[in-house]
């Protein structure tokens, strides 16, 4: 069986000594991660994958599902968890890849897509993590500090730079800060969200029932409950394509049974309180949702203003705790599209790209302030989200299942000339023939949902179906093919 010292042989190893120093600037990009540099422990998933969903996006996810799809709390509460449960769980198993083959998640992408046909998934990454999650996230946190300091009338522009630099300067320093980020902003968002959300529980109208007359009811309780679903699984499925970007340091001799529960459980377990939470606001009396109130403001009216100042500077920090991993793992999925670095050197390269990354970010958060809010489109952003990753996760995840985990020595992650159509073509059909189903109202309603609202949104799980039956019928032959090469050269468990 082939060792890791072996594996090192054939691709290429990031340079460059970091171990688990925290204030300096990560060095490499998408290289594999040698052994020496391995460190970490499986129950540091916990901490760094609850921390970033303690924030306001996470509450109004919760939110939407009672005032857009017009759901009573029961029934959003089912949708919510067994969604949020479905993306957590495939989270999980994402995650606990980044020991074993010690490289980002768009790069382990590539063993399924080859070189070039990764450049799909990995745009699309790009796109959602590094400018869309950025924008959103950071247009909350400077609203946030902009009623924190009522007084000072801070303009946007500035609150939103002081949010950007924030978390542009936790990205650029890397991984280990990243976690050592999330682990300490854990005390504050943790405490400071579990009262909110205590106050919110008490102040909550259990007894409202469905609203035939919210915004996106369209499709009646079943079509309503099915959208909240996939808004659920869409926020929580949208971690995904980061998971091994956060384990590959993790020595290969771990348990990645258990980091794949702390990574999963870490999603489930901040997702499924806070959007609960969410839920139960919308309900709360004198909260208002209209298109021109703003959501943040609405915490007022379920807590002691002590609770609702700290929520506000929680929500910031909690934009600046989600955001240090989007910028981070947005910019990978962007080196992981093969673009050559411009001659950088190597503390040079992915840092300078993070910052690049926050200056596009920025001005595209002053023209377009997507916010969280009725009105923001953020219901559509999520759903939009689950129209891509599930058609790639069926496609990696039949690919691994196919080859039982062995990608040989794994230089295909870096072989230029190593392509697979049917991983792009597979995906690439999903996405299409799923448009049909599109239930997404700000960029087009498809066929189906228009005729048959009832069945609310069933593009993700369709473009699942279609994506990983179809890769599974073009490579019939792929698992004999991986037998013969164990038989020959060996593999790592």
């Amino acid at each position: 069986m082939q060792s890791v010292q072996e594996v090192e042989k054939h691709v290429p190893v990031r340079e460059g000594d970091y171990g688990d120093r925290v204030a300096t600037v990560e060095p490499g990009g998408v290289e594999y991660i040698a052994l020496k540099e391995r460190h970490g422990k499986p129950i540091d998933l916990f901490y760094t994958w609850l921390s970033p969903n303690l924030e306001f996006a996470t509450v109004y996810i919760g939110t939407i599902c009672v005032v857009l799809f017009g759901l009573n709390i029961w029934e959003a509460a089912t949708a919510i968890i067994i969604g949020t449960l479905l993306g957590s769980v495939t989270h999980g198993i994402v995650s606990s890849w980044g020991p074993k083959f010690g490289v980002p998640m768009m790069v382990e992408s590539r063993g399924a897509f080859g070189f070039l046909g990764n450049i799909l998934p990995a745009g699309l990454n790009t796109i959602t993590g590094a400018f869309g999650w950025f924008i959103v996230n950071s247009v909350s946190g400077a609203f946030a500090l902009q009623a924190l300091f009522p007084s000072l009338n801070l303009p946007f522009a500035l609150t939103f730079l002081v949010i950007v630099v924030a978390q542009v300067a936790i990205a650029a320093l890397g991984h280990n800060l990243i976690h050592v980020f999330e682990r300490w902003a854990l005390p504050l968002l943790g405490t400071v969200f579990a009262v909110a959300c205590i106050f919110i529980f008490i102040h909550g109208n259990y007894g409202v029932g469905f609203n035939p007359k919210a915004p996106l009811t369209f499709g009646g309780e079943l079509g309503g409950w099915i959208l909240a679903f996939t808004a659920a699984f869409g926020y929580a499925v949208g971690w995904n394509p980061y998971g091994a970007d956060y384990t590959r340091y993790l020595p290969p001799t771990v348990d990645r049974k258990m980091v794949g529960f702390w990574a999963g459980f870490g999603v489930f377990l901040s997702c499924i309180v806070l959007e609960l939470a969410g839920a139960v606001l919308g309900t709360v009396a004198g909260t208002k949702w209209g298109p021109t109130d703003i959501p943040t403001a609405q915490l007022q009216q379920a807590m002691p203003g002590v609770i609702y100042y700290l929520a506000l500077l929680s929500i910031a920090v909690g934009a600046v705790a989600a955001n240090a991993i989007n910028i981070y793992s947005g910019t990978m999925s962007l080196v992981a599209l093969g673009i050559r670095e411009m001659g950088l050197t190597l503390k040079q390269r992915r840092a300078v790209i993070a910052v690049l990354a926050g200056v596009i970010g920025y001005v595209g958060g002053l023209v377009f302030q997507a916010n969280v809010q009725p009105g923001g489109k953020y219901e559509s952003f999520l759903l939009v989200i689950s129209y891509w990753i599930a058609p790639w996760l069926a496609v990696v995840f039949v690919d691994y299942w196919l080859r039982r985990g062995d990608y040989g020595d794994e230089s295909s992650f870096y072989n230029t000339a190593y392509n697979r159509w049917q991983g792009f073509v597979a995906m690439a059909v999903g996405l299409v023939v799923s448009v049909w189903l599109f239930a997404d109202q700000a960029i087009y309603v498809g066929y189906v949902p228009y005729n048959y609202p009832q069945f609310g949104d069933i593009t993700f799980i369709v473009g699942f179906i279609i994506s990983g039956g179809l890769y599974y019928v073009l490579n019939m032959n792929l698992r004999r093919q991986t037998a013969s090469s164990r038989a020959a050269m060996g593999t790592r468990a």
